[in-house]
């Protein structure tokens, strides 16, 4: 019996590779299945901007779904897909019922993008001056709520080492619903870079939206930078990052080596520029795209434990992993300053890339476990009772909490 090959993929939002890790990841994911003969459609339900990729000149369908709105049953009827990517788990709670009833034999797959719980317990602990412990989650209701969604789903898309062993030892989710699936890149093998003398200064990036980049700006701002010139009178730090306020802007103060640039067209031509990278990050979760990009560019880093989670495995980081503002400004110095430092870290860097996130690496055993699961969904499944069970109350409220606002938004109603 041939394989349903078609893919249907929900998302959130529309793909930004320039602006987020989020938007690049979804084209990895997206790249993966073409080169395994999938036929694409990506929807959202959101308004496409500006900086979303071009999916149409990839070959991939399109087209805008609504919200609580019926008009997604009829399409997915017709699609027939043979599995299903919900872009985060809130996809998955507004749509994960409605493929379930309607297109019940295709594979669900969550792209859990990182663990949004793990990122707002961490959050929530910063803010209450409290120390972060794993135990925190359990009264997390963004947990509850997550969790459920990976227990509905055949299929999870975890980015992180240390998110998988989360969801193992503290939740007790079986192997057999989450899969190990970080950045996916092409490593070349002889990649030239600017060498130290053809660089200068720091640089900080990410997108304004995301709050733990905002928070780690104002950091550098209030405590970090103003250590660094210290040690470094004539330093320079250009922030760059998509979606700017006007609050971001005043931060902005070029008497002091303090620069708002705003949005990148190409980042990584910016990064390849700077001597080191700066990610103070106090909270977050998953993989940090800006911390790959500066590997990528051969940049050296400096970041925090949080920042660092997951990313090099046993191997030593590529610069240095501080938590403290003192420390941080003090080893930021010392790698902008010490070329034989500058040079080992850029190695390291370029060591993490080739062992750990190679794409050859992944792709075929992820695609042998979708053959697998598409020709046993029925059995695997019944093993997942409590899936079922989620599965089954989701049904019975969600979709019909679904139709009362639909019934509500109905023209003539109004």
């Amino acid at each position: 019996m041939q394989r349903n090959q078609t893919l249907l993929i929900i998302g959130k939002v529309w793909p930004e590779p320039a602006s987020s890790a989020a938007g690049s990841r979804m084209m990895q994911l997206i790249r993966l299945f073409q080169n395994d003969g999938w036929e694409i459609t990506f929807v959202s339900a959101a308004a496409e901007s500006e900086h979303a990729a071009d999916l149409k000149s990839k070959g991939i369908g399109t087209a805008s779904i609504q919200l609580n709105n019926s008009s997604f049953d009829r399409f997915i009827q017709k699609l027939t897909p043979g599995a299903v990517v919900f872009d985060r788990f809130m996809t998955e709670e507004q749509f994960g019922w409605r493929v379930a009833e309607y297109c019940p034999g295709a594979l669900r797959i969550l792209d859990t993008e990182d663990l949004h719980c793990l990122r707002t317990a961490r959050q929530k602990a910063w803010k209450s001056g409290c120390e972060f412990k794993p135990e925190l989650l359990l009264n997390e209701e963004t947990a509850k709520r997550e969790i459920a969604s990976i227990l509905r789903c055949d299929l999870s898309l975890i980015i992180s080492e240390a998110e998988m062993d989360l969801l193992k030892n503290l939740f007790g989710i079986g192997e057999e619903l989450i899969y190990y699936m970080p950045f996916l890149l092409d490593i070349k093998k002889t990649e030239e870079h600017p060498a130290y003398d053809e660089r200068s200064g720091f640089i900080s990036i990410g997108n304004f939206l995301h709050e733990p980049n905002w928070n780690a700006v104002i950091w550098l701002k209030e405590e970090i930078w103003p250590l660094i010139r210290k040690n470094m009178p004539d330093a320079e730090l250009n922030i760059y990052g998509s979606y700017p306020s006007q609050k971001v802007f005043q931060l902005h103060q070029p008497d002091d080596g303090f620069f708002v640039k705003g949005r990148a067209e190409e980042a990584l031509s910016v990064i390849r520029k700077a001597r080191v990278l700066l990610a103070p990050l106090r909270f977050g979760a998953g993989l940090k795209g800006k911390l790959i990009e500066a590997m990528q560019c051969g940049t050296p880093s400096v970041t925090t434990s949080v920042g660092a989670e997951g990313m090099a495995g046993e191997m030593p980081w590529c610069g240095f992993i501080e938590d403290d503002a003192g420390s941080f400004a003090k080893a930021a110095s010392r790698l902008c300053q010490n070329i034989d430092i500058w040079n080992s870290s850029r190695e390291k860097g370029s060591e993490i890339l080739k062992r750990r996130f190679r794409r050859e690496s992944f792709e075929k055993s992820f695609l042998d476990r979708i053959k697998y699961l598409q020709s046993g969904l029925r059995e695997h499944r019944m093993k997942n009772f409590i899936g079922s069970i989620l599965m089954h109350h989701t049904t019975a409220s969600t979709k019909y909490l679904s139709k009362w606002i639909e019934e509500k938004n109905r023209p003539d109603r109004k």
